[in-house]
């Protein structure tokens, strides 16, 4: 296992070959035994194999090609709603429709879906995280018809690879971990920490390609702009409230 954690990539590039029955079940199964908040499971994995609602679903994502070549869809819900119907016909009062337990569910989702990963790329499979699914996940949740209580967070894509690409870099370890408590960084180590992507030649390219003086620039200015942040953030925090999470 620990092979497979750390040589894990995004594959953007699929087979059409199906994913066997039993491997996908082995990879639900893995993704239903992840950690969750009292043992609710305050999740759904939506698997979409049907041709024409991965067509559906592709402007979502920005229509990205791997949606429709991909055999395989999953879109990870926060799900409050499968657990309050439990409570309720048990006359039971349920107090789940607020910002607190999306924060419980969207937790038990990502946990799944980490967990259905890793299994996926255990059986051979490829996986991509799609981050689009923030950015349209009104059009997603009407498309899938999920109901009061049930917000996608996030999509993977899942099937056969049809290309090996680079491991991409990650920081140091000492960049993202910290022990006993949070250490602050001062500014000499932050420019260590990031000097081996801001040197590296994928960057150099990027900065001459996007005509920036510098990696910090092309993600403030190209890839994650301040409008954009704040348009995906309006329309999330709307479908949060449509979605009954906003309750106090």
């Amino acid at each position: 296992m620990k092979n497979v954690l750390l040589k894990h990539r995004s594959i953007r590039k699929y087979r059409s070959t199906p994913i066997p029955e039993e491997v996908l079940h082995e990879c639900l199964e893995a993704a239903a035994r992840a950690s969750t908040c009292g043992n609710m499971q305050l999740y759904s994995l939506v698997v979409t194999r049907d041709e024409e609602l991965r067509r559906q679903l592709a402007p979502c994502h920005f229509n990205q090609p791997m949606v429709s070549e991909a055999p395989c869809v999953v879109t990870v819900c926060a799900d409050v709603h499968r657990f309050t119907m439990w409570c309720e016909q048990r006359e039971a009062d349920p107090a789940y429709d607020n910002f607190a337990w999306f924060l419980n569910a969207a937790t038990d989702a990502l946990l799944a879906a980490q967990n259905l990963c890793i299994a996926a790329e255990a059986h051979g499979l490829g996986i991509c995280y799609l981050g689009t699914t923030i950015y349209t996940a009104g059009d997603i949740a009407r498309i899938l018809e999920l109901p009061k209580g049930v917000i996608p967070l996030t999509t993977i894509v899942l099937g056969y690879p049809a290309e090996t690409p680079e491991l991409t870099d990650r920081l140091p370890l000492e960049a993202v971990v910290h022990y006993e408590k949070y250490r602050d960084y001062t500014a000499a180590e932050i420019d260590e920490l990031w000097a081996e992507r801001e040197e590296s030649p994928l960057t150099k390219r990027l900065l001459e390609e996007n005509g920036l003086p510098n990696l910090a620039r092309i993600f403030t200015e190209r890839r994650y702009v301040r409008k954009d942040n704040l348009a995906i953030s309006a329309s999330y925090l709307a479908l949060l409230r449509e979605k009954g999470f906003f309750n106090n």
